[in-house]
């Protein structure tokens, strides 16, 4: 036994399983000590998000650094009544304005009840002391407050707004839902499993296995958010959770596929997993690496949590990996054959499985059939892909909820009754001596409802001019407003800054598309060079790109066909990314475990023989995982951000495409049609024969 597989097997050993389980005990120990809550440290603000070139916050350090800042924060509540307030509902809320005073600031200005001129609305106005009162006692406050407007007539429309509610939503929908979304995918996991293997036991050990890896990833990037600089939100924990989960399974099952299949050739456990283990991870390797190197390539977002995504599910496939060649065997071989009963495999009974002779059948198809199959797998694929056509950008924080929070209600009914960018105006900063000109374009410029007084800075060099605007500060007509604004104000003063939430999102979606445009290519290069190097072909590279390519944009659109009937096919640059990532990145694992045990078989069966024979062994493990890590993403749609259901749907179609059509049918074929060619320029030999390529090309499927 070489020394690779002295050291790849130790795991799976008489002793080595117990050196794996004292160090995963540890680590586990490790982690609880150590660890602590990622959520705490989660920022899901927009401007903890942008780089620090953005014009939004360079306009955030003028006021910080500049501007007397009396720590308050607005609160605006809105009731409502459609046909018009009565006069019960003016009682109602006079009565919650004195109650809602008792909140305020101390020595903050409050304006009296603000009737809307339809008379259907009424507003209030609360500065609460944000500064003093901190994170965890805002939301005392906000608690403390909500019982007042709840007392209120029947068929009265009460509610919160502003930057402070919306806040407020946010961090509520992601209150619970980490540990919400854990048990939904193990339950998804444990289902799928349990109808791989019928194994009531089985199934427990990748479940166990995938949970130390999940705890151990969660515990590192938390030592990391707190001690190192990473900076996380919620989405990313949650795509965590689920990338984790679904990418620790499909390295599960196939070990267990290889151990089980060395099984019926080994009466001992041991023994068999000494050869099913260093066999199997090479190929596991080689799809972690290609997904860890591809994740590293968030790095050079300027997006904040894009950015942290890349070492975050980077530490997460890692850790998938390393549970799963270490834990994972060491739990098998201690529990031994009757882990799989009922099916408890037995040596010499080693006959062709179900999923054997199916698969064996579509090899023999694509064998038969090969230009007819993959000229209809690609036509299958191009077709879908005219789904893309009916997807929209401009996703805006108000159509960014699965279910409409309280704060975009308010919002709305502001937009109806009143000004609409009255709860959020927009900040000019600029220099005193170009104040009063930056002023007139400003109130000339379209979308601009009217100005609010100037304040000028604590030095005098600067004057803060606040812009409410027509249009709701959260949509796409807001956005637009503050596109013109601060072209206009170019000319007047180049130095000015336009701040405020509404150019914070414009600054949001100039950084998206900007990484969207830098990172593509990048995942592309990063991927075909470990192609490149793990084929040591440069034809095979190339034809795995190009499918993988063609699977993503085909998911595109059959997920924006989904996506429209649901009523969410509006997108930002974002989910093009992640999605792009994930279906590249972890789309191509499929084919890297086709093709690299299609290489070993080439070898002794010829290439014909040795792609068909892969296509036969792989399928149902293969077929399996992707199923199983198509439904992990799929758990996505719990979460109550609609950018986090899209990217459920998405990579959930593509990872069933690429599985089903792809790695099944276009990339076999194309291997077939195109030949030994496809190993060009380093083809594998056949050993032990003297047989011409041509012959070996003709040799009959096996």
């Amino acid at each position: 036994m070489s020394t690779w597989q002295r050291v790849t097997a130790a795991p799976g050993g008489k002793i080595g399983r117990f050196v794996v389980f004292i160090a995963w005990i540890g680590a586990m120990l490790a982690a609880g000590v150590l660890g602590g809550d990622t959520d705490e440290l989660a920022d899901d603000s927009p401007a903890g998000r942008l780089p620090a070139s953005a014009e939004s916050v360079f306009a955030d350090q003028l006021a910080e650094e500049r501007f007397a800042d009396d720590g308050t924060e607005p609160l605006f509540v809105v009731y409502q009544r459609d046909g018009g307030l009565t006069a019960d509902d003016l009682t109602a809320a006079e009565t919650a304005d004195t109650a809602l005073q008792e909140h305020a600031a101390p020595g903050s200005h409050t304006p009296d009840p603000m009737p809307s001129t339809d008379g259907e609305a009424v507003l209030l106005v609360v500065s609460l002391p944000v500064s003093d009162l901190g994170e965890s006692g805002l939301e005392d406050t906000l608690d403390a407050i909500q019982p007042i407007l709840d007392d209120h007539p029947d068929g009265l429309t009460v509610a919160k707004t502003g930057p402070i509610a919306a806040q407020n939503d946010m961090e509520s929908a992601f209150s619970g839902l980490d540990e919400t979304l854990l048990v939904v995918t193990a339950v998804i996991v444990a289902v799928l499993l349990l109808i791989t293997y019928r194994s009531p036991l089985l199934l427990l050990l990748p479940l166990v296995s995938v949970a130390f890896a999940i705890q151990a990833t969660k515990g590192l990037v938390y030592l990391l958010a707190k001690y190192g600089g990473l900076v996380a939100d919620s989405q990313s924990t949650g795509i965590l959770t689920v990338l984790v989960f679904g990418v620790g399974t499909d390295y599960a099952l196939l070990l267990i596929a290889r151990y089980r299949e060395e099984l019926h050739r080994h009466p001992d456990r041991y023994a068999a997993m000494r050869v099913a283990l260093p066999r199997t991870i090479p190929a596991v390797l080689a799809s972690a690496g290609t997904v860890i190197l591809a994740m590293l390539t968030l790095l050079v977002a300027d997006l904040g949590p894009t950015a942290a995504l890349g070492p975050v599910a980077a530490i997460g496939i890692g850790t998938a990996f390393l549970t799963m060649t270490t834990l994972l065997p060491a739990l098998l071989v201690t529990c031994g054959r009757f882990v799989f009963w009922p099916a408890i495999p037995r040596v010499d009974e080693a006959a062709p499985t179900r999923h054997h002779r199916l698969w064996a059948a579509v090899a023999r198809l694509v064998a038969r059939r090969t230009r007819t199959v993959w000229l209809g797998s690609t036509a299958v694929l191009l077709a879908l892909i005219v789904g893309v056509s009916t997807l929209s950008t401009g996703l805006t924080l108000a159509d960014g909820f699965t279910t409409k929070p309280e704060s975009v209600v308010g919002q709305e009914l502001m937009a109806e009754h009143y000004e609409a960018g009255r709860s959020a105006p927009v900040d000019i900063f600029t220099r005193a001596d170009t104040a009063d000109a930056v002023a007139a374009i400003a109130d000339d410029t379209d979308g601009v409802d009217h100005l609010l007084p100037a304040t000028d800075s604590i030095d005098g060099d600067y004057v803060n001019i606040r812009v409410v605007l027509s249009d709701d500060p959260a949509g796409s007509a807001a956005e637009d407003t503050v596109r013109r604004l601060r072209a206009a104000l170019d000319a007047a003063d180049p130095d000015a800054v336009v701040g405020g939430s509404t150019a914070t999102t414009v600054d949001l979606n100039a950084t998206m598309d900007s990484d969207l445009r830098t990172i593509v290519p990048l995942i592309l290069v990063v991927v075909f060079a470990v192609l490149l190097v793990l084929l040591r072909s440069l034809v095979a590279p190339i034809l795995l790109l190009v499918a993988n390519v063609l699977s993503f944009l085909a998911a595109l659109g059959a997920g924006a066909l989904i996506l429209n009937l649901i009523g969410h096919a509006t997108i930002d640059d974002n989910l093009l990314l992640y999605s792009f990532l994930f279906l590249v990145a972890l789309g191509v694992d499929y084919t890297i475990f086709l093709m690299t045990r299609a290489r070993e078989e080439v070898v002794d069966k010829g290439h014909r023989d040795g792609v068909t024979h892969a296509l036969t062994v792989t399928g149902g493990v293969i077929t399996s995982a992707g199923i199983v890590l198509a439904a992990t993403f799929a758990a996505l749609i719990v979460m109550p951000l609609v950018f986090m259901l899209q990217i459920g749907v998405v990579v959930a179609v593509g990872v069933l495409l690429d599985t089903l059509i792809v790695r099944s049918l276009l990339v076999p074929a194309l291997s077939l049609d195109i030949g030994r060619r496809t190993w060009w320029p380093g083809a594998p030999s056949r050993t032990g024969t003297t047989t011409a390529p041509n012959d070996a090309e003709r040799q009959p499927v096996a």
